[in-house]
């Protein structure tokens, strides 16, 4: 695209119509007038590009064997060139050769090339100086009788970052017939090549997934990887790529493009970070499933930061709105460790035992679940209606407990008589902690998910022992324990209160059993808390089917949990997800999210469930808001939201690449820009102020 003006000063003369005619005439004759070709000293660079290039060749010419040309190019500062593949934009090199007969070029070898995305587009590009090199073989009828001449046209495109402008050269050159030592620049030349592996890789497409296994050591440390695709059509280049290692192979996710045209082999580059690179041919045939993710792109922060991220994390998370409902029991704990210095120390190391018991095994399942393949994130157990319909059952008969419609006989932790209780409280804590990702725990449990086991344990273990910190630190600081209010009457009246905002959490949970399946399975859960309630309550007040008349009524319960039991898989009809909303947001995918960032359009994204708490308090302060919405309509801002109620693979996936280990998950794209990570707790004010930035 060319954009030439010329613009008369001000205070330039005015000419009469006759000169202007005169000189109009002037220009016209001058343009018609043929031009002779400049004539071009060999390696000389021609004049006039914005990419100036030169054939240089490494060496004389000698029959039968190969001889190696280069054509290197020298961009003006804040021009670029482009891969074979150029990407969404742009072209690649094209050459004409003109050659003395039997002589034949051989494959372009190009070094590993750049990512560059603009305005939601990927081009494959070189922004600085580079070479192609190109093998020419000389037949074995080849006489030296003087020196040969060769030529080639060539054509490529240079761009900036607002214009691209196509150019070409004759680049010609003179092959010398004695040797002259070689060109030193061919050394590093060569050395910028990505050699090409001895192993064929092997590739599948599983859905709008194209899956890639190139075998390669697991004991190679890969800083950045990214996949260059040599075939056009293929895959959709703006995807974040995701990777992990499966033993000695490095397994590569990229999303397909809309109308994907698969060939029988797939050949390109493996960039490996820093320039570096290795050539490689795949074929179809198995991909290994799990193995190790890796991080997508970026740098994973010093593990120390990591630690103390998760500690924060679980220290936060005790005021999020996710765990305000369990306060309740902790509260009571509290003010009874008061009694005694001994008793309040077991109830804070019991507490935090529970607490840390609850992190690690669930952090420990999630990294098996993801070793054997399964995409899932924090609170993946969250995504099961099981799961649900047990905390359901679990917060109804705490509720009923807190009321004072049955009371239970204490547990005891050894014959001395210590309770469990706060043991309990402290893993039904961490447990309904895990929807939430607070401030600081996103990068943590992100890491967790990339890091080695042991590695990421701590970091959850660490989560835990934040969560915990609080109750510790009371039971083992009497100047803490002194503030608390001395144990009386009032807990019970205490204790009776807190059974609002329990049965508001049973609430919730039977909300969210309706979302995930239906209004039939919610209202089977409804009668399977309630049958285990009469069942407790019916326990509790000593009732035995053995010895007295109550025997009946625990029968009829107990029927009636079972019956409960056994129909609600026949009841089971996951409701339709909605989409929409204030912000008109599409569903997301990743393609969608493609086309919306080439569109130049600012993006705004959203990841949410409907068992996380803050994701739902974020939706009602900042995001199904009228003021965002106007402004969001102002700036022509595009919305989109992942619903992962139920979990979706792709949405795990791309959750993975951007390192966040779950929900919420906020990303912001600026036209042209890349994805900027909102707070995970949102302001009012927090998507008005994104969409009235100046642009």
């Amino acid at each position: 695209m060319f954009d030439a003006r010329i613009m008369p000063r001000p205070d330039a003369p005015r000419r009469s119509p006759a000169g202007l005619i005169a000189g109009l005439l002037l220009l016209l004759a001058l343009a018609l007038m043929p031009v002779p070709a400049a004539a071009q000293i060999a390696g000389a660079p021609p004049q006039g590009n914005n990419i100036a290039a030169r054939l240089v060749a490494d060496g004389p010419a000698r029959a039968g064997q190969q001889i190696t040309l280069a054509i290197a190019f020298d961009p003006k500062p804040g021009w670029h060139g482009y891969w074979k593949n150029p990407g969404d934009a742009g072209y690649g090199l094209a050459l004409d050769w003109e050659l003395p007969a039997g002589w034949q070029p051989g494959e372009l070898l190009y070094p590993v090339p750049e990512t560059l995305l603009i305005a939601g587009l990927m081009n494959h590009v070189y922004e600085g100086p580079h070479a192609v090199l190109v093998p020419l073989e000389v037949p074995a009828t080849y006489d030296t009788d003087g020196p040969v001449q060769i030529a080639v046209d060539a054509r490529w495109l240079a761009c900036t970052d607002k214009i691209c402008v196509p150019e070409s050269a004759r680049l010609t050159l003179s092959l010398p017939v004695a040797a002259n030592g070689g060109d030193a620049r061919f050394d590093r030349w060569r050395a910028l090549l990505p050699p090409l592996i001895d192993r064929t890789a092997q590739f599948e497409t599983a859905g709008d997934t194209l899956r890639i296994a190139i075998p390669l050591p697991a004991s190679l440390s890969l800083a950045g990887p990214h996949l260059f695709i040599e075939q056009t059509r293929l895959v959709n280049y703006a995807a974040t790529q995701q990777f992990a290692r499966a033993g000695d192979w490095l397994v590569g996710e990229i999303a397909l493009s809309a109308s994907p045209e698969v060939p029988q082999r797939i050949n390109g580059i493996l960039a490996l970070g820093e320039g570096e690179g290795i050539r490689f041919s795949a074929v179809p045939g198995p991909v290994p499933d799990g193995g190790q993710a890796l991080a997508a792109s970026g740098e994973t922060p010093a593990y120390w930061l990591l630690i103390l991220g998760a500690l924060a994390g679980g220290l936060l998370l005790n005021g999020m709105p996710c765990v305000f409902p369990i306060l309740s029991l902790k509260a009571l704990s509290l003010a009874r460790a008061g009694r005694s210095e001994a008793e309040a120390r077991v109830e804070g190391l019991s507490y935090s035992a529970g607490v840390l018991l609850a992190c690690l095994g669930l952090g420990g399942l999630l990294l098996a679940l993801r070793a054997a393949g399964q995409q899932v994130g924090w609170a993946f157990q969250l995504q099961q209606p099981g799961v649900v319909v047990a905390l359901l059952v679990l917060a109804g008969a705490i509720t009923a407990n807190l009321a004072g419609l049955y009371a239970l006989p204490s547990f005891r932790l050894s014959r001395s008589g210590r309770p469990l209780n706060s043991f309990a409280t402290g893993l039904l804590a961490a447990f309904v902690a895990t929807p939430c990702t607070g401030p600081f725990m996103a990068a943590a449990l992100g890491a967790a998910l990339l890091l080695p086991p042991i590695a990421a344990l701590l970091l959850f273990g660490a989560l835990g022992l934040g969560l915990a910190l609080p109750f510790l630190l009371i039971g083992f600081v009497p100047a803490l324990r002194r503030r608390l209010p001395k144990p009386g009457a009032w807990m019970e009246r205490f204790r009776r209160l807190m059974a609002i905002p329990m049965g508001l959490t049973a609430l919730a949970l039977v909300w969210l059993c309706w979302r995930l399946g239906g209004a039939l399975f919610a209202l089977e859960a409804v009668v399977l808390v309630m049958a285990a309630v009469a069942l407790l309550a019916l326990w509790s007040a000593g009732y035995r089917p053995a010895r007295n008349r109550g025997g009946f009524a625990i029968a009829f319960a107990t029927l009636t949990a079972i019956a409960a039991l056994g129909t609600m898989t026949a009841f089971y009809a996951p409701a339709a997800r909605a989409t929409g909303g204030m912000l008109n947001a599409q569903p997301f995918s990743e393609a969608r999210l493609a086309e919306a960032r080439a569109s130049g359009a600012p993006v705004f994204v959203w990841f949410t469930a409907d068992w996380c708490v803050t994701c739902k308090v974020n939706e009602q302060v900042a995001i199904e808001r009228a003021e965002t919405q106007a402004a969001f309509a102002q700036a022509g801002v595009v919305s989109m939201v992942g619903d992962w109620t139920r979990g979706d693979p792709a949405i795990g996936r791309f959750l993975d690449q951007q390192g966040a280990a779950g929900v919420p998950l906020y990303l912001w794209y600026e036209s042209g820009g890349a994805a900027e990570h909102l707070p995970q707790v949102l302001g009012p004010q927090s998507l008005v102020t994104l969409a009235e930035r100046p642009r």
